[in-house]
């Protein structure tokens, strides 16, 4: 990973990471409530959570995992979810500082991993699939949930695109199901489940969250009020700019 792309994330990131702790949309929802379920029936012993952000996928899995590590690119994001964790009296969540393409772990290390909103950073997502995969110990399953690209609408995909780059010029790509579905056949797993949710963004809050510039926020708008009404329908664009994206909830193994 470039020199120059950490710096990019961590302008992006370093002064939001409280936010992103504090984040109702990253702290509640119907794709975290099944990370419990499945970690409550895992009872793993050593679990990893992948560009934990704001920490809230490692709080649900320390309630029933022996240890939990919390890995993520910014030492800044790190201590939040160190702080969040001890405030809240976990005591098994350890955090480390790793790039997803380059884990700093033993292979088949852990018999549980979750990755939630942190694939469409990353420089390299196949690169970090192929590293999930090697330190995790065969048939353990493997909870990815991320914004995916919209289905059947090359427009909207655009669109969806625009938009995150426009809020975070560290964004990447929100991958679309066909291309998850490759890149983790590619990386060694095996798809055991996949739904899809839809996922309402408020605006004023997603914009906050990033302290998007007004500039930004501008284009942004700019963007939304120009695209065609397929677009508007297939993202729910609301007139206040607030937006509806799907996410995809993958367990592989």
């Amino acid at each position: 990973m470039s020199e120059k792309y950490e710096q990019l994330v961590n302008r992006q990131f370093g002064s939001t990471a409280q936010a992103y702790v504090a984040s109702t949309v990253h702290a509640s929802g119907k794709d975290l409530e099944w990370v419990a379920k499945r970690a409550q029936e895992t009872a793993p012993a050593r679990a990893l959570d992948m560009g934990t952000g704001g920490g809230h996928t490692a709080y649900t899995a320390a309630a029933y995992a022996k240890t939990v590590t919390a890995s993520d690119l910014l030492p800044d994001m790190l201590e939040a979810v160190s702080c969040e964790a001890a405030r809240r009296g976990i005591e098994n969540l350890e955090t480390q500082i790793a790039a997803a393409e380059d884990l700093p772990f033993p292979d088949a290390h852990f018999n549980f991993l979750t990755c939630r909103f942190s694939t469409h950073h990353w420089q390299n997502a196949q690169a970090g699939l192929c590293e999930a995969r090697r330190v995790l110990a065969k048939g353990s399953p493997a909870l990815f949930i991320d914004v995916i690209a919209p289905q059947g609408s090359a427009a909207a995909d655009t669109h969806l695109q625009t938009l995150e780059l426009l809020r975070d010029p560290s964004h990447v790509r929100d991958y679309a199901l066909r291309e998850w579905t490759s890149m983790l056949d590619r990386a060694g797993f095996h798809i055991r489940s996949c739904d899809v949710i839809r996922l309402r963004m408020d605006f004023t809050s997603w914009t906050a969250r990033m302290q998007t510039p007004a500039a930004q926020i501008a284009a942004i708008r700019t963007v939304q009020q120009s695209c065609s009404e397929d677009v508007v329908t297939a993202l729910e664009i609301e007139d206040n700019g607030s937006f509806t994206v799907d996410v995809a909830m993958i367990e592989a193994a």
